[in-house]
């Protein structure tokens, strides 16, 4: 089942929940800043298998110790509650 797209005061309503994510369109993106490589990397394995988990991919962007990532819902056009529950499981696995 295709995932439904979310209008925009579904959107708003739910960035309130997701701290440091910005949108642009019909994405939302946050970057990650890291002690070392190895830590972004060992943050990147844990949303690796999150990403599966949820079946939802993120787009990530590494530059040394910061990783961007930008969620969308490509096959809906759009931002769907699935991006925001990723964009939470990556704000958890942050910490």
């Amino acid at each position: 089942m295709r995932p439904t797209r979310l209008g925009d005061a579904e959107i708003e309503y739910s960035m309130t929940a997701v701290k440091g994510w910005s949108r642009a369109g019909n994405t939302i993106t946050k970057t990650f800043a890291f002690a070392s490589f190895l830590d972004g990397i060992a943050w990147l394995q844990k949303v690796a298998a999150a990403a599966e988990r949820l079946n939802h991919h993120p787009d990530l962007d590494i530059r040394y110790n910061k990783i961007t990532a930008t969620l969308s819902t490509h096959d809906a056009g759009g931002l769907t509650k699935h991006d925001f529950d990723l964009a939470g499981e990556m704000d958890g696995l942050a910490r």
